[in-house]
């Protein structure tokens, strides 16, 4: 039997956005869907690309990649919505590169990110875990989707 105090483990589907993989924790995570037409939405910031229809639900979706600062969503067979539902009645869809794995990670292997007012990237990240020899981002989900412009 294991005498040693168990840790706490969460799980996390790693994306990649970019050249950088992040990870999402697993409790946020409704669906992921393939990509579908977006409808755009007029005067909406440029980082939603619009609303799509699942299942008779329209959910608004985001491009991290714009909202990151980084170069606008390549749209491939890996491209994929994740799905992010945080009560019963709000869900937000976020595009991601792709979808690689689903990781386990104990609290030791997770390093805290300091949230730093200059750097507003800092505030999109909860923490960096280390899975093997790779680090993984892990995004703060409530970071990344209020929108501090609209505050």
């Amino acid at each position: 039997m294991d005498t040693k105090l168990r840790t706490e483990a969460k799980q996390y589907i790693v994306v990649r956005i970019g050249n950088e993989q992040y990870g999402i924790d697993i409790q946020n995570v409704d669906n992921i869907v393939r990509m579908q037409r977006i409808t755009r939405v007029p005067k909406a910031q440029s980082y939603f690309k619009g609303v799509i229809n699942l299942r008779g639900e329209i959910i608004p979706v985001m491009s991290i990649r714009l909202k990151f600062g980084l170069e606008a969503d390549e749209i491939t067979n890996a491209t994929r919505i994740i799905i992010l539902k945080f009560d019963a009645q709000s869900a937000i869809g976020i595009l991601v590169d792709e979808v690689k794995e689903v990781v386990t990670l104990e609290d030791e292997s997770i390093d805290k990110v300091t949230y730093n007012a200059k750097d507003e990237k800092s505030m999109f990240l909860s923490g960096i875990g280390k899975h093997g020899d790779n680090l993984i981002s892990l995004l703060n989900i409530a970071g990344v989707i209020v929108d501090k412009e609209a505050m």
